[in-house]
């Protein structure tokens, strides 16, 4: 195996994704993003926190509502640099720091959201996060995800844990995506109610979901990118492969939770 390839399986699917030239890096595209920051219904009232902004895109988004505030919390310096260049807002702070430790006061946040980070951590860690999540919102505040969901809900373990092993040994993350009542358990837990729930099919890298998310001439400067890199496209085409495999079992999926 070739050093850069090598290199290269080491990282994880979503930044070897980004290098390529994607930007939209969330499992329902950029129509279940869309979705979910419409559901928050951000006014220029709200204050806002996103955990793990990722490439600043949905972050712009939020931005372009005039919020009273925005603030991102990252753990990775190397992507907060990319928010700090891409989003630009007079009332943005980003704060270096885990999801499950925020450091934000108590009770001062109306809106708070993160996508494509929750699948990625342990159900203990995801426990961690959405309570953060909680303690950082206001009474009557929302919280919103977009992440991976599995279905059915009476899905067997045995299929859920080859799934787990997939997942972890195409986009080199410990992905665990759970089920629907799964997932309101989480925020149940969490003293959290969910509002409501909406799911899309995880295409992240189907041609039709390209082109609707990233454009066309972006959409060729990927494909480009992808056939001139072998080790790269080895790794994406090992993702796809996966990702169709299991078509029937994994699903995109946005909340809204409210906190009670």
């Amino acid at each position: 195996m070739a050093k850069t390839e090598k290199k290269l399986n080491i990282k994880q699917g979503h930044w070897i994704l980004a290098k390529l030239g994607k930007r939209v890096l969330r499992p329902g595209g950029i129509e279940l993003t869309d979705e979910m920051i419409e559901s928050l219904n951000i006014s220029q009232e709200d204050d806002v926190v996103e955990f793990a902004p990722g490439l600043g895109l949905t972050a712009q988004k939020t931005c372009s509502f005039s919020p009273k505030s925005y603030t991102a919390v990252e753990i990775n310096e190397e992507a907060a640099d990319i928010v700090r260049k891409r989003v630009e807002y007079d009332k943005m702070r980003l704060i270096v720091a885990n999801a499950m430790e925020s450091t934000l006061p108590d009770s001062s946040a109306d809106k708070v959201y993160c996508e494509a980070m929750l699948t990625m951590q342990s159900n203990r860690n995801k426990s961690a996060i959405i309570s953060e999540a909680a303690r950082i919102l206001r009474r009557g505040g929302y919280y919103a995800i977009h992440e991976i969901c599995l279905i059915p809900d009476n899905i067997s373990d045995t299929l859920k844990k080859e799934i787990y092993r997939a997942l972890a040994d195409t986009i080199q993350v410990n992905a665990r995506p759970v089920t629907i009542p799964e997932w309101e358990e989480l925020f149940a837990e969490a003293g959290l109610e969910v509002v409501s729930y909406s799911m899309n099919n995880m295409h992240l890298l189907e041609l039709k979901r390209i082109i609707n998310d990233e454009g066309v001439p972006r959409t060729i400067k990927i494909f480009f990118n992808v056939l001139t890199h072998p080790a790269m496209r080895k790794r994406v085409l090992g993702m796809r492969r996966i990702f169709r495999k299991y078509d029937n079992s994994l699903r995109a999926v946005i909340f809204l939770a409210r906190k009670v």
